[in-house]
């Protein structure tokens, strides 16, 4: 998501308690809301795939390998 996505979710955001939306705006806001989150879950999901867990008996275990490589809705 490019910066001027962003701004423009802070943008409508501040309009929303100054002086309220109109229903296209909502309805951008809504659109804009969701691509970010999806944004932030990619990232996270990213994130948490590359992460290494030293077991007990001193073997390395990647629980991207382990647990991260299921379908996208999960």
């Amino acid at each position: 998501m490019n910066q001027e996505k962003i701004d423009r979710i802070n943008q409508l955001a501040r309009k929303s308690k100054a002086e309220g939306l109109n229903e296209a705006e909502k309805k951008e806001q809504a659109l804009l809301r969701q691509e970010y989150i999806a944004n932030v879950r990619a990232n996270l999901r990213g994130q948490l795939n590359n992460i290494d867990v030293i077991n007990p008996d001193g073997s390395i275990e990647n629980l991207g390998e382990k647990y991260g490589k299921r379908k996208q809705g999960n």
